[in-house]
């Protein structure tokens, strides 16, 4: 429980929950304790607020200011104030504003009125919701009485350990922001009135370092369609209840296009059904030629259909030597069945596209089209897929744990980086399943650390790799049961 709150200027609060900072600026020292962070309004008597606080933060600020109301205040956090670091004037005032959200202006302000600055070092954490909350307030000072104590029971760390401490080295050593355009250009991106803006802005702010907890499921408005895959197949949508099997059939193959197209196949855009044509043909990165059929039954002739239609098209030879593929939600009869296993056929139920889709969606290049290629076997095939789909989640789980072996070693041992060694040691200690040698660890490190997964950093000293955590590799919710 907790009975005193620490006043702060609205926006600084929110630059605190967003992760943007993990300092708060007084003009007076702040002994380590724990606080919930009270909002006020931005003292006037410094500098006006579009002086006072960086461009990139600006927008933000000011939309704070406008939300903060005085008559019953919210308080969305509390914070434990980790330690105060006091500037002489001696550092860099370009520097500090760099890594904060403050103006060099701010900081010189205040160094031309008293001669040192304050800096209370805070990780935050977050309430479930915002809280009203009663207090008395005395504006000659920073400390407010609850009138009734908050419970910080279940609240939750905007920054994890490891990365609250990267960020106070970072800013006590005053090194350089590591991503300063990415910076900018999430601050730009969260102010777009754009319904996949909060989607990409959020997983900058993740790449940044600016939160490290489990991110919420916000819904990419650009894969929507992916639900459609099942609906389109199975045609149960109650809009389509007025369609014709021609345009419902249509609607099916577009979406299996696009499905394709997504997992990296080469669609030729030409197979667009229809009477004679291939409903589907794909050229890379090996040959697939298909059929699509939307409804509750797959017709015996489905398969002789792919064959007159595919031999036309391709030629005999390029035919057999292509990938065989139906897909709809019926059960094949014995005919079909028998059919699909003397021609090599492979048959899956919409759902089964759809989760490879949601797979690869969840995460990228997880889905390596050569290696499901062994999968697509002659017959009713789901069961395969889902063994191939379970193939790629453990070789993903496993590169979960891995990331959290780094995580949970730095954190113990209060290191910054770690040698392959010392976390393959502790790899082995965590009794997971496969076991590894020091050298597939180290294959696996370096595929996280690479620029195009991000989990992990990577550094040379002496010649040798160290790795550091930068965000968690997370693998709930993934696929439609």
């Amino acid at each position: 429980m907790i009975d005193t709150a620490l006043c702060l200027p609205a926006p600084d609060i929110e630059a605190l929950l967003q992760g943007r900072i993990v300092v708060a600026l007084f003009k007076q020292y702040i002994d380590p304790g724990e606080f919930v962070l009270y909002p006020s309004a931005v003292s006037p008597s410094l500098l006006p607020i579009e002086q006072y606080y960086r461009s990139n933060f600006l927008p933000i600020a000011r939309n704070a200011v406008v939300h903060l109301t005085s008559e019953t205040p919210q308080v969305k956090a509390w914070a434990s104030c980790e330690f105060c670091q006091i500037l002489d004037g001696s550092e860099s005032c370009e520097a500090l504003s760099r890594l904060t959200i403050w103006q060099p202006e701010t900081f010189q302000k205040i160094f031309a009125q008293q001669p040192y600055i304050f800096l209370a070092y805070l990780r935050v954490y977050k309430f479930a919701q915002a809280i009203e909350v009663s207090a008395i307030v005395d504006p000659e000072n920073l400390f407010v009485a609850l009138l009734s104590p908050l419970s910080i029971e279940g609240t939750q760390p905007v920054l994890s350990k490891t990365m609250f401490q990267k960020r106070c080295q970072q800013l006590q050593a005053q090194q350089p922001p590591f991503h300063p355009e990415l910076e900018e250009l999430q601050s730009a991106i969260a102010q777009f009135n754009d319904s996949s803006a909060p989607l990409l802005a959020n997983r900058i702010s993740h790449f940044l370092g600016w939160k490290s907890e489990t991110p919420n499921k916000l819904v990419d408005p650009q894969k929507a369609w992916i639900k459609n895959i099942v609906i389109f197949g199975n045609r149960s949508d109650e809009k389509d209840a007025n369609k014709s099997n021609y345009q419902a059939g249509t609607d099916f193959e577009r979406v299996v296009h696009k499905s394709l197209e997504f997992l990296g196949f080469g669609v030729d855009p030409n197979a667009k059904g229809g009477a004679g044509g291939m409903d589907l043909y794909c050229t890379t990165p090996y040959s697939l030629v298909g059929e699509c059929k939307a409804g509750k039954n797959i017709p015996d002739s489905t398969a002789e259909q792919l064959y007159r239609i595919g031999t036309r098209h391709l030629g005999k030879e390029d035919y057999e030597s292509a990938v065989k593929l139906i897909i709809g939600p019926g059960k094949p009869t014995k005919f079909l069945q028998e059919s699909a296993q003397k021609s090599t056929i492979s048959i899956i139920k919409p759902m089964t596209l759809q989760k490879l889709v949601e797979l690869e969606a969840k995460f990228p290049g997880s889905v390596n089209l050569i290696e499901l290629k062994p999968y697509l076997e002659a017959g009713q095939i789901d069961a395969r897929i889902d063994e191939y789909i379970e193939k790629v989640l453990t070789e993903i789980k496993l590169r979960s744990h891995v990331v959290q072996v780094v995580k949970n070693y730095l954190e113990k041992t209060g290191l910054d980086n770690a040698e392959v060694g010392s976390l393959h040691g502790t790899y082995i200690g965590s009794n997971h399943s496969p076991s590894l040698t020091p050298k597939e660890l180290h294959e696996i490190l370096i595929e996280l650390s690479s620029p195009l997964a991000g989990y992990l950093g990577r550094k040379k000293v002496n010649n040798e790799s160290r790795f550091y955590f930068l965000r968690d590799l997370h693998i709930d919710s993934l696929l439609t049961q």
